[in-house]
């Protein structure tokens, strides 16, 4: 699906450079599954690291090609949201930019976006689904209950899309169609934070339009929503999901725990191994896994972290997973050699 986003109107805004390239993405190993010395398996993908100044102070793989950021890209969402007038901030705009867990608290928050919009979980567009967090997906199984849309782990992103487009009297029923003008606003967004145009949109799996960047130009955005002030959309974003990380992912999630254990760090994770991160003075990581393994994502994101000046040990505690043989630990998941800090 072609996508050509309208001009924009404000000259003071940069035009966008030319999309990324469609390819075959030139990933590289860049993570290891070690048991007992042997490495028995290996993930390819890429990563990028921002400087504060905005220049790439680390890369491996291919950061420039064209890729889906899948959830990664709620937060740039999130910012067109704001910009196009949703008048949500705390914990409520935390949940805009979720792939929530599918816990009571996203769920009635869901409901409180739906009730202040004066709208009802009927109108919502995105795919039913059981929720996302093995705890609450497990009750929800034993308890008999079925695929909902409340319960999908988007149904925050898409309680805020109706509610921005009853603000502004644009149609309900087709606000997924990438024509809709919500979803031209969050096209030219996305654009203009990452400083490409989009190679490729396409439907995301919660029904939603999904734009294809490069991993460079999704690292700018999370510069720029990350070190953004307060008083801006973009510092709105960054400072919601700071202060409330359990609305953006759920209580027990490594995207939440890395947030509260870095300060000022704002984190994002979405489907097909893609992690976003970034600080509040610039600089920001990028990571995608290219087998889409979620087990890889935070480990090969800890090491690109240990690349802004993150201390390591603050880090260890997502720079490795576990392998086990029987009742015992055996081996670790981690990031190849490629990821080493320079000798001191």
């Amino acid at each position: 699906m072609n996508h050509t986003p309208r001009p924009h109107t404000d000259d003071a805004r940069p035009t966008p450079a030319e999309p990324p390239v469609i390819r075959e993405p030139r990933h590289v190993p860049v993570a290891h599954v070690v048991r007992a010395g042997v490495i028995e398996g290996v993930h390819h993908g890429s990563a990028v690291v921002l400087a504060a100044d905005g220049k790439v102070a680390f890369q491996t793989g291919d950061i420039d090609a064209a890729f889906y950021p899948r959830s990664a890209l709620k937060p740039v969402q999130a910012v067109a949201l704001l910009r196009a007038g949703l008048p949500l901030d705390g914990a409520l705009l935390s949940l805009t930019a979720a792939s929530h867990s599918g816990q009571d608290t996203h769920l009635a928050g869901t409901r409180r976006i739906l009730d202040e919009a004066g709208l009802t979980e009927d109108e919502l567009r995105n795919t039913p689904d059981l929720p996302y967090g093995s705890a609450m997906r497990e009750a929800w199984l034993r308890a008999d209950r079925k695929p909902s849309r409340l319960a999908q782990n988007c149904s925050g992103k898409h309680a805020a899309m109706l509610y921005t487009a009853k603000l502004r009297g644009w149609s309900l029923e087709d606000y997924l169609d990438p024509a809709h003008p919500l979803q031209q606003v969050i096209a030219e967004t996305v654009e203009e934070l990452t400083g490409q145009r989009v190679a490729q949109v396409t439907i995301d799996g919660c029904g939603a339009p999904l734009f294809s960047v490069s991993p460079l130009g999704l690292a700018r955005a999370a510069a720029a929503i990350a070190s953004a002030a307060p008083d801006t959309p973009e510092g709105r974003v960054a400072d919601a999901m700071r202060a409330y990380p359990e609305m953006a992912s759920g209580d027990d999630r490594d995207v939440a725990r890395l947030m509260r254990k870095v300060p000022g760090l704002l984190a994002k994770d979405g489907f097909e191994g893609v992690q976003l991160a970034g600080l509040s003075d610039g600089r920001a990581v990028v990571v995608k896994i290219a087998d889409g393994a979620d087990r890889a994502r935070m480990p090969v994101a800890a090491a690109a972290l240990a690349h802004c000046g993150i201390d390591p040990d603050v880090l260890a505690e997502f720079a490795t997973a576990p392998v086990v043989g029987g009742d015992s630990t055996v081996g670790r998941l981690q990031a190849t050699d490629a990821f080493a800090l320079p000798a001191a």
